[in-house]
């Protein structure tokens, strides 16, 4: 099997190594000679497709034959690991998520070749920049980081999948996060061969456009697959820990986010061309960033790849990359000249470009904490690490700047807004925002008290006047379509948004973004607490009280785990009866948490089994009241929805003839 999967790497490398000269050879030259060199180095780089799937295919059943005769199988899987982590055995470690990353590559460099007619010029120079990026890959697979090395001598079994790996969500959070990272190339190739090129128009925005937010989908669906992970996992009560790793997957969505928004400007008004030419580069140099930060060692993570030397690779890539990117922008700049200059403060370009600010300034204060301890070990000698409150202490006064901006600009127009027209558009969501404020303070928010508490209340008062704006926004059109038609409101918004999709597809993710903000928005109301639980013990936490019935052990082929049962009551009634539990790996060595979780709209009863005392003997329980987190994960499914109605394209008006004029008879006519 080995020998296989290693003759398809090589062949792969050879491939797509042909690929990017004869296709960049092609770009150069004009003639009929030209045209099939171009042809053939398109048709190598499907061939490449194959060839890296043959690769992916071989690893994935030789996880499942258990052939620990290859080391990568020994080290991530074994015979009592279930098949639906032996599948994920693919991306679990190195070499394998480096596999998995030039398959993903492969994969879409396979669409886009096989839509080349779309602009056959343009496609053939993005393919050669894929083709670069592959032969990169394919370069670490083949001298750097080896997924079919071989074992000396046969092992009876195999270490086995990492515990924390061992969760259904880690085969789907992966592949997602993966999906966003190297989905980020296609727009990336588009852009840097549009500016080589000196391509006319934006028509190369367009084209790239559903990339764009296809990719941009995943990665929000991996950023936030990963936070859940975290929650349901890691046992600590949270789901996000600004940990290295976390935001490495943050930064270029924060990029690729300010990339969508300001695209809008260059197509309606010709402007931001450099600005938005840097955005995607940051974004696909950021993704690139963000693997070498996982397999170089120069951070400490739980997310993180073992220490190697392929971080210097990165950094080679990096270094090659930024100079081309530099390069062809100081030659090509003049094409890149805006058509428009900003006319006013109040319209809806300027709230694109503050925006934009706002997302860069967020990506730079993570890119800065998340480097620090290396900058202050090269510059002092020893690392200083700064943890969340640094992160919060900028990141949250932004995010609310970002939610205001969210909520003005769908009330700005083009060009230049009337305060007049500002005011009556904003009044009734601005009163609605202001009232909900007022009667949580009520209610006994005291945001006097702590500067978590008035974030926590800014951010509820700003997510509501975003809601309110974007309901008044579907609200306002679909009562111009029921006046039209005579229809309902619901199917005339229905109708409204189908007619532009990109737009109301935008207000819905801007829906999910604030719900997901009101989730974060419960955890300045966060308790904990921590106690031993013997048989009939109880604990109380703010309304509930759990009893621990009993604690109990159990014994696996794949892992022996011990647990409590915990009955919960609330107002002196039983409610629920949760099992957290601790298991013990067999193959690997290490203990993991699983946690028991109780979710509501209004709070989660979060229980983690922490072990037995060795003095007592008795099981230590920690419980976590954490409000409102279940909003996020809903956030997160309507920013995804969103997400697919922008894809749908808009529906074709339907044009009715109005019938022709009947003219009345003359009075008197036939009598």
């Amino acid at each position: 099997m080995s020998q296989i999967g290693s003759f398809a790497l090589l062949l792969a490398l050879v491939l797509s190594a042909y690929s990017f000269v004869a296709g960049l050879v092609a770009v150069t030259r004009k003639g009929p000679g030209a045209e099939r060199l171009g042809e053939t180095a398109r048709r190598a780089g499907i061939a490449t497709f194959a060839m890296v799937f043959l690769a992916a295919l071989v690893l994935v059943i030789a996880a499942f034959q258990d052939d620990f005769s290859i080391a990568y199988i020994f080290h991530h899987s074994n015979r009592d690991l279930p098949g639906a982590y032996k599948f994920a055995t693919l991306w679990s470690g190195q070499e394998g998520s480096l596999l998995f990353w030039s398959l993903l590559l492969a994969t879409y460099g396979l669409v886009l070749r096989l839509r080349y007619k779309t602009d056959s010029r343009l496609f053939a120079h993005a393919s050669v920049i894929i083709a670069a990026v592959q032969v990169f890959f394919l370069l670490l697979l083949n001298f750097a980081a080896h997924p079919f090395a071989v074992m000396q001598g046969l092992p009876q079994d195999g270490n086995g999948l990492n515990p924390l790996l061992q969760y259904p969500e880690m085969v789907i959070h992966p592949p997602m996060l993966y999906l966003g990272y190297v989905g980020f190339t296609v727009p990336f190739a588009f852009a840097l061969a549009a500016l080589i090129m000196r391509y006319p128009g934006e028509k190369w925005i367009q084209i790239t456009r559903r990339w764009s937010m296809v990719t941009w989908g995943f990665l929000t669906c991996g950023v936030f697959l990963g936070a859940h992970w975290a929650y349901s996992v890691l046992g600590w009560g949270g789901y996000w820990g600004w940990d290295p790793v976390e935001n490495a997957s943050l930064m270029p969505w924060l990029t690729g986010t300010a990339f969508l928004h300001s695209v809008m400007m260059q197509e309606k008004r010709g402007m931001l061309k450099t600005w938005n030419m840097w955005l995607i580069f940051a974004t696909f140099l950021l993704s690139i960033f963000g693997t070498f930060l996982t397999r170089s060692g120069v951070v400490s993570s739980v997310h993180a790849f073992a220490q190697s030397s392929i971080g210097d690779w990165f950094v080679g890539f990096l270094a090659v990359t930024f100079a081309v990117c530099l390069f062809f922008y100081v030659k090509n700049r003049p094409h890149l000249r805006s058509e428009h200059k900003l006319e006013s403060l109040v319209s809806r370009e300027s709230s694109f470009l503050f925006n934009n600010l706002l997302l860069l300034v967020a990506c730079f204060t993570v890119l800065w904490g998340t480097l620090f301890p290396v900058l202050s070990e090269a510059v002092q000698g020893s690392k200083v690490t700064v943890g969340p409150p640094f992160f919060n202490r900028v990141n949250v006064p932004v995010a609310l700047l970002l939610l205001l901006l969210t909520a003005v600009g769908p009330l700005l127009a083009w060009r230049k807004t009337s305060i007049e027209s500002l005011k009556r558009n904003f009044l009734w969501p601005a009163l609605g925002a202001i009232a909900i404020g007022a009667a949580l303070i009520v209610v006994g928010i005291r945001p006097w008290k702590d500067m978590t508490y008035l974030y926590s209340l800014m951010t509820i008062m700003l997510s509501a006047l975003v809601g309110f704006t974007v309901i008044s926004e579907f609200i306002r059109g679909g009562r111009v379509i029921k006046g039209h038609t005579g229809q309902s409101l619901f199917a005339s918004m229905v109708q409204l948004a189908h007619r532009n999709t990109r737009r109301y597809g935008g207000y819905i993710v801007h829906f999910g973004v604030i719900v997901i903000m009101i989730g974060f928005a419960g955890a300045a109301f966060n308790q904990d607490k921590e106690q031993e639980m013997g048989y009939g013990d109880k604990m109380s936490l703010g309304a509930y009280t759990l009893v621990c019935r009993s604690y109990t052990q159990e014994d696996k082929p794949n892992y022996s785990s011990e647990w409590a049962i915990i009955d919960v009551f609330k107002g002196g009634k039983q409610i629920d009866t949760l099992y957290p539990e601790r298991r013990f790996y067999k193959a690997s060595q290490q203990m993991a948490t699983m946690v028991a979780n109780r979710s509501t709209f209004k709070e989660d009863l979060y229980l983690v089994y922490e072990g037995l005392n060795q003095d007592t003997g008795r099981p230590i329980l920690k419980v976590h009241l954490n409000p409102l987190v279940m909003w996020i994960w809903v956030g997160v499914w309507i920013m995804i929805a969103g997400t697919v109605v922008a894809l749908i394209p808009n529906a074709v008006p339907v044009r009715v003839t109005a019938p022709a004029r009947i003219q009345a008879a003359p009075v008197g006519a036939g009598d």
